[in-house]
């Protein structure tokens, strides 16, 4: 066993002794010592750059002062973070990026989220020295997700790095040189005209708002205010446990009832649940998947709720597209359902109906404006919101969401089991569509519901699942589109022997996504998983296909799964690019 002193050097920082591990950086070690060194182009899950320079620190010894983010540790390395030469160079730092950054701190989106603005507040810095021509650049809103304001750029390339590590995209990277640097996709074109998943990662990682969220909470408020306008709300489940980070609760608070209140407050005439239409999605999904395998049909399946996912193999992959499954996901299931059956049952003019989605999700805006998903006869989702839109929309009515009383979601689209919980973490929607599978095959329950082998943080995992009779049932589950990629060619090389895999784009899942509350980085999403699978343990139905609502829905209205009705109503088809360019 290796010796504490082969590990670790020791070191002082601000005359404090720390003890580092030999690995780290100085930026690091003094977190571990307990000390915020600002910065702003490190992110701890994005490899380091060292480009903006808000890090440096003075080392006994250096030429210079150094980055701390990629400086490394050394035995005996005596390090300053606030000598008056580190705190007067930082400061200029700032203030150069701050002589070229618009100052419209009241009226930006990322306001009190800005990591710029809270350390130039931090610095002290009450006013900007330097001051002279700024960088003038479009913004883009080309893209129905993601907005793209170049003017807000500080360069920091986190953006570069998310999309290129996380996703393998590499969307966007620096041109230019100077004054006139600047960070965007390819040839200067549109966020619309590039293969770009809309996943949103890009402004999950963005320490300004120079990548945002496209706002739509506009729409909302005009269908609310139109007395001809019957509005009805879903609501994702990685929304109910982000959404009161937005409000000061600790990260994997769950807050359903609280957030079903909010959403009653602000107007919407039925308040009802995502997971009802998970339940649906699985009653589809895992009668497709058994319908392949005994049949003979592509395999392997995969998932096809991931909006992001679903993008990428459009855009990238089109001869992968017979692998997907033909289920649409759960808010376009929602949103036939709810313009179809629940206006059926509830006498109301589909015409009327505004059918609003709130997501953890940038891509489902895109998704919601998809050519395919028309099957009701009309638009079936009409308008897609973030959490933090959400979030920006209780806020604007001054409502108290954390005193709010504890209210339950509308009846018949508002029952859900603990498997429509789960689809918000990676790997829950494996799980819940082999919780029905196997019991649909087998005609035997189930005596774990837990398939713990699909949970967890792994970029890829494996698990097999024994039906009886010899059928052996080869899963796999992805997060990212960099670990899917490995699947997706490892199954065109004929190297699979998967029969079902699951992909969601973002890290963790949904509740990972690119509309979720800031900050969000392995330790929150790793809270937003457990309380997932917490509230799923404590559901009365853990089971899709024993949801009493969903029973109902496929008896006396929808058929058979796989039906005439399901098939119109509930799957859909891919095409390359998905009708995005033209």
């Amino acid at each position: 066993m290796s010796s504490v002193s082969e590990t670790t050097v020791k070191m002082t920082i601000d005359g404090q002794d720390v003890a580092a591990p030999k690995s780290c950086t100085i930026l690091q070690a003094a977190r571990l010592a307990g000390l915020d060194i600002p910065h702003l182009c490190y992110h701890p899950e994005l490899a380091r750059e060292g480009n903006c320079r808000v890090c440096l620190v003075e080392v006994e010894g250096a030429r210079s002062l150094v980055a701390s983010c990629v400086y490394p540790v050394a035995e005996g390395m005596k390090v300053h973070t606030n000598s008056p030469s580190v705190r007067e160079t930082r400061k200029t730092v700032v203030e150069l990026m701050l002589a070229n950054h618009p100052r419209d701190c009241l009226f930006c989106v990322k306001n009190q989220n800005c990591e710029l603005q809270r350390i130039a507040a931090d610095l002290g810095i009450r006013k900007v020295r330097f001051h002279g021509e700024k960088r003038e650049a479009q913004k883009d809103e080309s893209n129905p997700s993601v907005v793209r304001d170049p003017e807000k750029c500080i360069l920091c390339t986190r953006c570069v790095r998310a999309c290129s590590e996380r996703q393998g995209l590499d969307i966007f990277s620096s041109v230019n040189r100077g004054f006139k640097s600047i960070v965007e996709p390819a040839f200067g074109l549109g966020l619309d005209q590039v293969a770009c998943s809309y996943c949103g990662q890009c402004a999950t990682v963005c320490p300004t708002a120079a990548l945002t969220e496209k706002d739509d909470t506009r729409l909302v408020w005009d269908a609310i205010s139109d007395p001809d306008k019957f509005v009805v709300v879903q609501t994702a489940p990685s929304v109910r446990i982000g959404i009161g980070e937005e409000f000061g609760l600790k990260s994997g608070s769950i807050a359903t009832g609280k957030m079903v209140a909010a959403l009653r407050r602000l107007g919407f005439d039925r308040v009802f649940d995502t997971d009802f239409a998970a339940d649906q999605t699985i009653m589809e999904e895992a009668h497709e998947l058994l319908h392949r395998v005994k049949t003979g049909g592509v395999l392997p399946m995969t998932t096809s709720c991931s909006p992001g996912w679903i993008n990428f193999i459009e855009t990238l992959y089109p001869e992968f597209i017979p692998h997907l499954s033909t289920a649409k996901s759960p808010q376009g299931m929602f949103g036939a359902t709810v313009k179809t059956y629940f206006a059926e049952r509830a006498g109301i003019d589909p015409a009327k109906i505004v059918s609003v989605s709130v997501m953890p999700c940038t891509a489902k805006k895109w998704e919601a404006k998809r050519p395919q998903l028309c099957d009701s006869g009309f638009r079936d989702v009409d308008i897609v919101i973030t959490t933090r839109e959400f979030a920006r929309m209780i806020k604007q009515l001054g409502i108290d969401f954390i005193n709010l009383p504890e209210e339950d979601f509308d009846a018949p689209m508002g029952i859900s089991t603990g498997a429509g919980q789960i689809f918000g973490a990676t790997g829950g929607v494996m799980e819940a569509a082999l919780r029905t599978a196997y019991e649909k095959y087998t005609g035997k329950e189930l005596e774990n519901l837990d398939f713990i082998e699909v949970r967890g943080l792994d970029g890829i995992k494996e698990a097999s699942v024994d039906m009886g009779d010899g059928v052996v049932i080869k899963v796999a589950v992805a997060h990212t589109l960099r670990n899917a990629e490995k699947l997706v060619r490892k199954t065109l090389a004929g190297e699979a022997d998967y029969h079902f895999f699951e992909v969601m784009a973002c890290p963790g899942g949904c509740v990972g996504g690119g509309g979720q509350p800031y900050p969000t980085d392995r330790d929150v999403r790793q809270a937003r998983i457990d309380a997932i699978y917490n509230a799923d343990a404590r559901m009365k139905y853990r089971k899709s296909h024993e949801n009493p609502a969903i029973i109902e829905l496929y008896d006396t209205w929808m058929g058979q799964p796989l039906g005439e009705r399901a098939h119109h109503l509930l799957h859909t088809h891919f095409t390359p690019w998905g009708g995005r360019l033209k």
